[in-house]
């Protein structure tokens, strides 16, 4: 049986920061989420989370860094897409318009799901160069970002009453900047 080390651990904290930033966010922005909804994007954000490395550690296998080499902007288009949609609807004050206030709508957590973990996906593919133990990294990395995104929108609960309408258009604002933080770290 594998043993999950600090290294594991680090990694699966570091990947997940990005899904626990959209989460507080959009519990901040949604009218009163509650249990369910922060375990359904937490299900949802771990899924993507867990499966990326697996599919980047199959990339890796065949076509090694091109994944890499894009991952990036894939990210920055994703997030800027998402982001913008929720300021916009933040601003315009658009009640939970991404979801409404039972919580996210079912593409808007796909698509928040899939742009949060493309790091994960980079993330695989060393695993495939180095021989790293990619099945039992991908479940922590899972569980991890399930137990942060799952709490980051119980926290944004708690923000969500004080910022009221403003709180999705800031949590939509923190998505396009993390959006161009991925970018920027990857190409200067």
């Amino acid at each position: 049986m594998p043993v999950i080390g600090t290294a594991t651990l680090v990694l699966a904290a570091s990947l997940s920061m990005d899904a626990f930033a959209a989460a507080l966010g959009k519990g901040a922005g949604l009218r009163r989420p509650g249990l369910g909804a922060a375990l359904a994007v937490g299900a949802v954000f771990g899924l993507f989370q867990a499966g990326m490395p697996l599919l980047g550690f199959m990339l890796g296998v065949t076509v090694g860094g091109l994944v890499q080499a894009v991952d990036h902007w894939i990210a920055f288009v994703l997030l800027t897409g998402i982001g913008a949609r929720m300021a916009w609807a933040g601003w315009k004050g658009e009640e939970g318009a991404a979801g409404g206030a039972s919580g996210f709508a079912l593409g808007a957590l796909l698509m928040a799901g899939l742009a949060t973990s493309v790091d994960a996906l980079a993330a695989g593919v060393p695993l495939a160069l180095l021989g790293g133990q990619v099945v039992a990294t991908a479940c922590v990395i899972g569980a991890v970002t399930f137990a942060l995104s799952a709490a980051g929108v119980l926290m944004g609960r708690a923000v969500g009453p004080l910022l009221g309408r403003w709180a999705e258009g800031a949590g939509g604002i923190g998505l396009m900047l993390l959006g161009a933080k991925i970018l920027a770290e990857h190409t200067l």
